[in-house]
């Protein structure tokens, strides 16, 4: 791998740390809203109910982001096959233009 790979993998790689650091800090911050909620709750189960929401928020968020991620692979793969056949017509229509006109050429040049 070049050092440019690298240097990207690694930024990759922090930003994903802190993704999840803050998806974390946000399914956190939603179990202590429901917990409060629930004024009757012990502590021992406001912890255990606040944990359990940071866990469904973490896995709900990662879910969501294998989603994205596989949509935008096939988005990339149907924008790779209509590239594919703009610039096979492309080059079609460029091949055509190039036999007319050399045989337009050929034409006119003989007598």
């Amino acid at each position: 791998m070049t050092a440019r790979g690298e240097e990207r993998a690694l930024v990759a790689q922090v930003e994903g740390h802190l993704l999840l650091a803050a998806t974390r800090a946000e399914g956190r911050a939603a179990g202590v809203r429901v917990a409060d909620r629930l004024g009757w709750l012990t502590d021992v189960q406001r912890d255990d109910l606040q944990r359990q929401l940071e866990s469904e928020y973490l896995a709900l968020a990662r879910l969501s982001w294998r989603r994205t991620a596989e949509r935008a692979e096939d988005l990339r793969l149907e924008y790779e096959q209509r590239y594919r056949a703009v610039r096979r017509r492309l080059l079609t229509g460029l091949l055509l233009i190039c036999a007319l006109f050399t045989a337009a050429t050929l034409v006119m040049l003989t007598p």
